[in-house]
C-alpha cells in the first residue's frame, strides 16, 4: 500500500517549475527521446514523475540521486502531452535537493565558478587557440557583477 506524502507535495508546489507534477498521468512520452535514461538503466523521467506524485521525498532528494542525470535537453517537455514540463520539476528537485545540502559537491564548484567567473567551466588559452583555429571568435568576458546580483 501506497502512503502519499502530501507535505512533500505542496513543499514541491511551491518551487519554480515543480508545481504540475500532479498533471502526469504516467504515459512515458517522457522517456522516449530522453537521453538520459538511453544511457542510464537508473534514470526514468516517468517514474521520477510518479515518485513526486507519491511524495517519495526520501528517494529523490538524497545524496547521489538519481535526478542528477538528467541532461536537462527538454525533449520531456516537448513531448509531454500534459504540460507537466518533467525537466522542470527535475530542476526543482535539484533546487530542493540545494537547500537540504543533498547536492553533489560538484554542484557546490560549479556555482562557484559561474560566481568567480561567469562560466561553469574554465576558459584557457588553450581552448581560446582552438576555437581560433575553428574560425571561432574569442569569447567575451561575463559581466560576472550582473550574474551575482541576479543569483544573490
Amino acid at each position: 500500500m501506497a502512503v502519499l506524502n502530501f507535505d512533500f507535495k505542496n513543499k514541491l508546489d511551491q518551487i519554480i517549475g515543480g508545481n504540475n507534477h500532479s498533471y502526469c498521468f504516467q504515459c512515458g512520452a517522457c522517456v522516449g527521446d530522453c537521453p538520459a535514461a538511453r544511457y542510464s538503466e537508473k534514470f526514468n523521467p516517468r517514474l521520477i514523475m510518479l515518485k513526486t506524485i507519491h511524495g517519495q521525498y526520501e528517494e529523490l532528494i538524497q545524496e547521489n540521486s538519481v535526478i542528477w542525470e538528467c541532461t536537462n535537453c527538454y525533449n520531456c517537455y516537448e513531448r509531454c502531452p500534459q504540460d507537466v514540463r518533467p525537466v522542470e520539476v527535475i530542476s526543482a528537485l535539484k533546487n530542493l535537493a540545494t537547500l537540504q545540502q543533498t547536492n553533489p559537491p560538484i554542484t557546490n564548484q560549479m556555482v562557484d565558478a559561474v560566481l568567480k567567473t561567469g562560466r561553469t567551466v574554465v576558459i584557457t588559452q588553450t581552448s581560446q587557440k582552438i576555437r581560433k583555429n575553428l574560425g571561432l571568435k574569442p569569447l567575451d568576458e561575463v559581466p560576472v557583477d550582473e550574474i551575482r546580483r541576479i543569483i544573490e
